[in-house]
């Protein structure tokens, strides 16, 4: 199955959350951010994988959703 536009965007919220801290959240300014950003944030607080619907901080199963993230860009951008 295909990544959808969607996912492409929420992948790209999960990965801007920091790996290293539980203590760094995100806030999503609807007023300067992408519209697709925003969107993206609010689906993952409706899933639940966000404290907050314009960022906040991650859930413990969205640590698990960025955790996957961050490891499938890992091995989607190493050298051959």
């Amino acid at each position: 199955m295909p990544c959808t536009t969607d996912n492409q965007e929420e992948i790209n919220m999960l990965i801007r959350f920091s790996q290293s801290s539980d203590h760094q959240g995100l806030k999503v300014h609807k007023d300067v951010a992408a519209q697709a950003t925003v969107d993206a944030t609010q689906r993952l607080f409706d899933k639940q994988l966000i404290t907050l619907f314009d960022g906040g901080y991650l859930t413990p199963l969205g640590h698990e959703a960025a955790d996957h993230a961050h490891a499938l860009m890992n091995i989607l951008n190493s050298p051959k």
